[in-house]
């Protein structure tokens, strides 16, 4: 390795973590504002939960209801083509072309909440089975497949970071807890958006925690980059908010239930800087 190499990599170390430990003082000044217990400090806002499990809560923006899809377009920017029948909506058959579909408006930080469901007529195999997925900012995929096993790996073998609920091409999930084909799940992901420097390099890996039907199946995972094909992920520089999409692999897998509430950065309650 070049002596101006060795520099330049040392510069940039030292430039990620000053702005590292800048990050990590801003957060303590905010929380010595204020005397521990202080009845001055502002109360965090009211939201009222759903009543039922998975129910949206009082300041979740609805993507899909049943019925409309309020919060969602095609990928292209027009109407969602998608089905819409029966309280949920489904992925087109692969001559259709109908193509992904995406969020309206563009997010960063989210808590996301999503049902869906395999097809029950149960079709090819590996990766070609109930395949779709969700990518956060447009890049980084949870993984939606058929997944669902008897323990011995004999229902719908693929790669470990290609199975349902990974963060595909990286990271497989702590546990299968897919149900039946058929059958309806839920993703509860919580994302922290990376953040970029001037000249684009990576100060934060993206975050995500992901509950797959109640399970946690990541905690505070760090994602490596874009999601890829048979390719290592790795990071470009991107807005800061982007639109979430969903994948039209050719496979009807059905969605329902999909909303997603706006989470803003730690610590909460900050002050502009």
């Amino acid at each position: 390795m070049k002596v101006g190499s060795r520099v330049m990599k040392t510069v940039a170390c030292v430039v990620l973590a000053a702005l590292c430990f800048g990050v990590s003082v801003y957060a303590a000044k905010i929380l010595d504002e204020y005397d521990v217990h202080d009845l001055n400090r502002p109360l965090p806002p009211v939201v009222s939960p759903g009543e039922k499990p998975g129910e949206a809560p009082s300041d979740a923006i609805i993507l899909f209801d049943g019925e409309k899809a309020p919060g969602l377009v095609s990928g292209r920017g027009g109407k969602v083509k998608w089905y819409i029948k029966d309280g949920y909506m489904e992925v087109p058959p692969k001559k259709e072309k109908a193509g992904g579909i995406r969020t309206k408006d563009a997010y960063g930080n989210c808590q996301l909440h999503v049902e869906w469901a395999s097809p029950k007529v149960i079709k090819g195999s590996g990766q070609g089975r109930g395949n779709s997925g969700i990518y956060f900012m447009g890049k980084y995929e949870v993984q939606v497949l058929d997944s669902w096993t008897d323990n011995n790996y004999k229902n719908n073998k693929t790669y470990a970071d290609g199975q349902a609920a990974s963060i595909y091409g990286q990271h497989p999930p702590m546990v299968n807890a897919c149900r039946k084909p058929g059958e309806w799940q839920s993703y509860d992901i919580i994302f922290l958006r990376p953040i970029f420097d001037k000249a684009g390099k990576v100060v934060r890996k993206a975050r995500i925690t992901v509950l797959h039907n109640g399970v946690v199946v990541h905690n505070n995972l760090e994602i490596e980059g874009e999601t890829f094909h048979k390719k290592k992920a790795r990071y470009s520089r991107h807005p800061d908010k982007v639109p979430i999409s969903f994948q039209d692999h050719g496979n009807p897998v059905q969605y329902r239930n999909m909303w997603i509430r706006v989470l803003p950065e730690q610590p909460y309650l900050i002050k502009d800087q």
